[in-house]
């Protein structure tokens, strides 16, 4: 679209750790173009996004100050249209337990709001449901809390 464009800085995070990033000032001063658009993300605690703001010179010297103000308001501007998407990380276990454990396994499961992906009530009950990552310790240590039931990672 823009032909005439010089400047192609970006700067992006990825993972759940937050700690993959990288940045690009392409031929700006250093630290007025990539940094900007790298602290707006960490400001608005995004990852897995990529921001790339062009830019051509129009003849107005901005100075060090109006860059990183003109790449920071860029950026802001094109978060505040973006759809924002959480997605949280989550492993799937297996619950096999005895119908006298039933009223307990499913307590655990209606209160820590696990969703269900699969159950069989036979001779013996199964139950698989998803457990976000970051409450997998307080899962284990409230089923291991009731006796009969056996916990497994589902494949």
């Amino acid at each position: 679209m823009h032909p005439k464009a010089v400047h192609h800085c970006y700067a992006y995070r990825l993972g759940a750790d937050r700690m993959s990033y990288r940045m690009s000032d392409d031929g700006e001063p250093s630290g007025t173009a990539g940094r900007p658009i790298l602290n707006t993300l960490y400001s608005r605690n995004v990852t897995n996004v990529l921001v790339v703001v062009v830019r051509y010179f129009g003849g107005t010297l901005l100075g060090v100050p109006g860059l990183i103000n003109a790449y920071k308001t860029a950026t802001e501007a094109a978060l505040d249209l973006s759809e924002v998407i959480t997605r949280h990380y989550f492993s799937v276990y297996k619950l096999s337990f005895q119908y006298p454990q039933m009223n307990d396994v499913m307590r655990i499961v209606k209160e820590m709001e696990l969703p269900v992906r699969a159950q069989t009530f036979e001779m013996l009950c199964t139950v698989e449901v998803e457990v976000r990552s970051t409450l997998v310790e307080r899962f284990m240590t409230r089923s291991e809390k009731v006796e009969g039931l056996s916990v497994e990672l589902a494949v």
